[in-house]
């Protein structure tokens, strides 16, 4: 008597369809991931209210104000005296006249007050305070 052999299963995993499946989900998590804005260089908490609304579709002039009063335009570190100058310039090379200050909500208002003020004396009139 002779018996037939059966063919064995194959019990394997298909890893062409397993890697295709991890690097969809890669993809997906890449995507999705809040993107940091590094232009930023202090974690400043701003104040809250009901109407923040700044348009970002033209160039202003950025200083962000730490409860530690570190002051920086633009980014670059600057200090208090040297702020109208550097403001100056850079209206000149922005085109734009609009200042944005971004002031934490633990900064004393003068503090504030006072960097707006060099922005007045600088021959700028549109200074907005941002808000969330």
């Amino acid at each position: 008597m002779q018996f037939r052999k059966r063919d064995e299963e194959d019990y394997s995993i298909p890893l062409t369809s397993l890697i295709d499946v991890v690097f969809l989900l890669l993809i997906f998590f890449m995507v999705s991931t809040v993107f940091i804005d590094f232009s930023k260089k202090m974690d400043i908490e701003l104040p809250e209210s009901k109407a923040s609304d700044i348009s970002a579709d033209t160039k202003n002039i950025e200083i962000e104000m730490g409860r530690d009063k570190k002051l920086y335009l633009n980014g670059e570190e600057t200090t208090i005296g040297n702020l109208e100058l550097k403001i100056k310039s850079q209206s000149k090379e922005v085109g734009g006249k609009a200042v944005i200050i971004r002031a934490d909500k633990g900064l004393s208002y003068g503090e504030v007050i006072k960097v707006m003020g060099i922005c007045k004396d600088a021959n700028i009139m549109d200074i907005a305070v941002a808000v969330k």
